[in-house]
């Protein structure tokens, strides 16, 4: 979401959320917005949760040109299928993998880690051939997917059988106003 944020060239407030008990429970302040998930938008009387809704919704509401949600039918649903790859094996694998080992979550360390690598088995098969997931150019289907591969190591996930996958995290530092992220960098991955 930041990152599309800072591709738009928006401003917007960071709200930090005070987590207990590890990454199970966030502040009570968080919890009186619907379902207190993380993340959260709140953009003027519009409060939308999960980070697929808030993309699709600040690239319909700020990308006049449509370039990262593309509404002709052929792009809009290649965008909207790698959506659902990182709602799926991304979110299944990638992302658990990173949290077990990470952030100590509870969970089978080693089915995260095969998924993990479905998941950039198949991120390869399109990126061994295209520069981006669904485009001529970056999309909010890139934006979905590109922190978990990005940080696969941190769950254990090597990157470098991928390097079509490998490829497209460095060149993803090309496009201007990137912002790195604890683990990924500002710079041009090496």
């Amino acid at each position: 979401m930041r990152l599309l944020l800072s591709f738009l060239d928006l401003p917007y407030e960071r709200v930090p959320v005070a987590m207990r008990d590890g990454c199970n429970q966030v502040d009570e302040a968080y919890l009186a917005l619907p379902r207190g998930q993380i993340p959260t938008l709140l953009d003027g009387e519009v409060v939308l949760w999960g980070s697929t809704a808030i993309l699709c919704y600040l690239a319909m509401r700020h990308d006049p040109d449509r370039c990262w949600l593309p509404q002709d039918p052929q792009h809009f649903g290649r965008v909207m299928q790698w959506l659902e790859q990182a709602q799926n094996e991304i979110a299944t694998g990638l992302f658990r993998a990173r949290v077990i080992m990470k952030f100590g979550l509870a969970g089978d360390l080693q089915a995260a880690q095969e998924t993990a690598r479905l998941a950039l088995a198949v991120l390869e098969s399109r990126l061994s051939a295209q520069q981006w997931l669904a485009g001529p150019g970056p999309t909010i289907a890139d934006i979905a997917c590109f922190p978990y591969a990005a940080l696969a190591a941190e769950g254990g996930v090597e990157v470098g059988p991928y390097p079509g996958v490998m490829r497209w995290i460095s060149d993803f530092h090309a496009p201007e106003h990137f912002v790195g992220m604890p683990g990924i960098g500002e710079g041009p991955v090496a």
